[in-house]
């Protein structure tokens, strides 16, 4: 049953402008609830799946299309979303943002106490060494460039939903702070927003097939009240208990100090979590099985988790087609390893979701589960939510001109990458100028399990 925040959507024309889009996650999710959206994302694989899903996208460097593009982004855009790299935030990652926190919570202030861009950029070229770092600010920074450009005619976005690992709670806190005291409008005026309580959320307790931490803001203009954070509809998965829990439990806390939403006469009772069986079984691979992550436990490579097809999947990670999966007796299942479909599917995308460029398990890993997606934005934008089955029928066939459609407005041509488009020879991992930056790396969404 839907809750009382689902009765009135506020928006007669929602319309998403998602940042770092990835392959398609939240965009899949918009698709779901009738929301049209537009995607700008930075690697080229990631591009050809979301023009092969039959997604608008811009294939671009989102700090770029800031600086020189933003005038041309489309007018009636009211959402901004995304999830901004997380490798250098991820306790999996090399910890830069993690040391830079102190720092980045100055820059947030500056940008909004109206410090001029070309200083603080020349400020965060020094951020520990790595780039991705300061992309944690963009989504501010085009919350404030909204209510100057002249495109826009000031008009700010009504929404605001952000998803990070937990290691950006912090920084996620600031954000609040500063939209709550209100960003800098083109008159003077300071355009204030109601923001729900940062929270970290486990994605298990909304049907998703894996446990996966994130930590979510959602904001709203003041003209639309306070956003309401998705209640829980499944139980969340204990590694110490990990037999399905019974329907008598209450819901289970999902960061320290912090427990679920309380159950309302609105809600339904909490179903059990997902196992990887039940969403995997249909797609062709027999149970039982048991799946042996990719990296190690308690910081000792050799000390691999394992999980059987009765429990949920570890995080999928851009590293989960070396996921060994075995039989019930110990010996390798067949395929012996998860598929990229299957990951997909493990990530909630439909079965036949159409993976393409090179990379795809990568791609898969950066991803936002559709399903969580879905329960993020529907609180956001106070829309009822569909069947979460409708995840797992048949995704829309693209056509050949459409496709070539899709990329001719993203690229700029029809059949390739254009002036506007990161150059091939940047799209390296390896390289660490501010353009060749990868979105996501293959331990980006290794977060806290």
């Amino acid at each position: 049953m839907a809750s009382p925040d689902a009765v009135a959507p506020f928006l007669e024309n929602a319309y998403i402008l998602d940042l770092f889009a990835g392959p398609g996650g939240l965009d899949v999710a918009a698709h779901m609830l009738g929301v049209p959206s537009l995607g700008i994302e930075w690697d080229r694989n990631s591009c050809e799946t979301r023009y092969a899903a039959g997604l608008p996208t811009w294939h671009a460097d989102v700090s770029a299309v800031r600086r020189d593009r933003f005038h041309e982004l489309p007018k009636g855009l009211t959402v901004l979303a995304g999830g901004p790299p997380c490798q250098t935030y991820s306790v999996a990652g090399h910890g830069a943002g993690r040391k830079a926190l102190k720092e980045v919570e100055g820059f947030i202030r500056a940008l909004v106490d109206g410090v001029d861009d070309s200083a603080i950029d020349a400020q965060l070229d020094e951020l520990h060494g790595d780039p991705r770092t300061a992309l944690v600010l963009e989504p501010l920074r085009y919350a404030i460039k909204a209510l100057t450009c002249p495109n826009r005619d000031g008009r700010p976005f009504d929404v605001i939903v952000l998803e990070q690992v937990p290691g950006v709670k912090a920084l996620w806190d600031v954000y609040a702070e500063v939209l709550r005291a209100g960003l800098p409008g083109r008159g003077g005026e300071r355009v204030r927003y109601n923001v729900a309580e940062v929270t970290t959320l486990q994605t298990e307790a909304y049907g998703v097939p894996q446990t996966r931490r994130r930590t979510i803001l959602m904001a709203r203009l003041l003209e639309h009240g306070t956003p309401r954070l998705p209640v829980p509809t499944h139980h969340t998965y204990k590694p110490r208990i990990p037999e399905q829990v019974g329907a008598e439990d209450t819901p289970t806390v999902v960061e320290s100090g912090q427990t679920a939403l309380p159950m309302t006469e609105f809600e339904s009772p909490l179903r059990p979590w997902v196992s990887m069986g039940e969403v995997l079984e249909p797609a062709g691979r027999g149970t039982p099985f048991s799946v042996v992550s990719n990296y190690g436990s308690g910081g000792d490579p050799k000390m691999r988790g394992i999980r059987s097809d009765k429990q949920p999947a570890f995080t999928v990670t851009g590293k989960v087609s070396r996921n060994a999966v075995w039989r019930g007796d110990g010996t390798p299942h067949s395929p012996d390893r998860l598929t990229v479909p299957e990951a997909g599917i493990l990530q909630t995308f439909p079965p036949d979701y159409p993976w393409s460029g090179g990379d795809q398990s990568q791609q898969v890993g950066n991803a936002v589960p559709p399903l969580f997606g879905m329960h993020v934005l529907a609180a956001a934008l106070a829309l009822g939510l569909p069947p979460e089955e409708r995840l797992r029928e048949q995704w829309p066939e693209v056509a050949v001109e459409d496709r070539a459609t899709l990329r001719k407005e993203g690229c700029g041509v029809s059949d390739g990458c254009g002036p506007n488009c990161p150059k091939s020879v940047d799209q390296s991992p390896s390289r660490s100028s501010d353009s060749s930056r990868p979105r996501t790396g293959a331990s980006a969404k290794r977060s806290e399990k």
